[in-house]
């Protein structure tokens, strides 16, 4: 969805954008291409090898940190964006590359940090952290039916030896794989390792809370997610202000909130782009506007 995406952002040629999650450069290009000279655009990522494969342009800025602190990049730049673009789904890097874990399609070491200075990897928590502890993770953030019986599975497994690839763990829990749906069990775990250790929900509400303060009176919030969690996060942000969706009112009866949707239902992806892209078939694309203050 990047024309989607990148026409539903840009409202001012000669703006300030933010690309919070620059990945292989796409909405980065696209921003840039709909900006004047006069405009500027401001990259984040977490990942070294998306900063270290990055393209130049005079109008760019990137930064390797986390988008969790993009209010503090803009006191530290002085600036109010115009618009602020955010694609919450893992790098075709990412996942095409076995060593980096992400993918059950390689039988490779279960890293999953998007920071590879990260403190943990999918191998330290499902080899260390308590089997209730196991559970929560794949229930709360894979939504996986069973977690229960999955994580004793997963205890079990390491007592004999340890859980250190994506093989180790698919023997680990084949009982609880669909004979011809497998991937579908699958993609739910590594989802939520994924999750967990990369602290994104964390990361997103606190990246929402600090977009909310950086845009610039009218300036747009973009949104691409790619599963309920975080598609519910944001839906909630936009409508009340928090991401758990408590909805707060003033005296007058109208809804606190910074933000207000521009949308009213999600934008989603073509089915020319799904054929092309089958990873794209999740997705859903938000958007909302700052509103003027009261």
């Amino acid at each position: 969805m990047l024309q989607e995406s990148i026409s539903s952002l840009v409202t001012n040629p000669n703006g300030i954008y933010a690309d919070v999650t620059f990945g292989g450069g796409g909405h980065t290009a696209g921003l840039l291409s709909r900006i004047n000279d006069g405009g500027s655009v401001i990259a984040f990522d977490r990942d070294l090898d998306a900063i270290n494969g990055a393209f130049e342009d005079p109008r760019l800025t990137l930064l390797h940190n986390n988008f969790r602190y993009i209010e503090n990049y803009a006191a530290l730049y002085k600036v109010q964006f115009d618009g602020i673009l955010a694609d919450l789904g893992v790098s075709s890097h990412q996942f095409d590359t076995p060593e980096r874990g992400f993918s059950f399609r390689y039988d490779a070491p279960l890293d999953m940090r998007m920071n590879e200075k990260g403190a943990i990897t999918a191998a330290d928590i499902l080899n260390t952290r308590e089997p209730e502890e196991i559970e929560r993770i794949l229930k709360v953030y894979g939504e996986v039916d069973g977690a229960r019986r999955m994580a004793s599975l997963i205890a079990d497994a390491r007592k004999a030896a340890p859980i250190r690839t994506s093989g180790d763990l698919d023997k680990a829990i084949e009982k609880m794989l669909p004979k011809g749906a497998e991937h579908k069990v699958l993609a739910k775990v590594y989802q939520a390792l994924r999750i967990e250790v990369n602290g994104e929900l964390r990361s997103l509400e606190k990246f929402l809370e600090g977009a909310a303060r950086s845009l610039k009176e009218g300036g747009r919030l973009v949104v691409i997610t790619y599963h309920s969690l975080e598609d519910r996060m944001v839906k909630n942000f936009i409508k009340c202000g928090n991401v758990e969706g408590i909805e707060e009112k003033d005296m007058y009866g109208r809804t606190i909130a910074p933000l207000e949707a521009v949308n009213r239902k999600p934008i989603t992806p073509a089915e020319s782009e799904i054929a092309a892209n089958t990873r794209a078939r999740s997705a859903k694309l938000r958007v909302a506007q700052r509103r003027a203050a009261v």
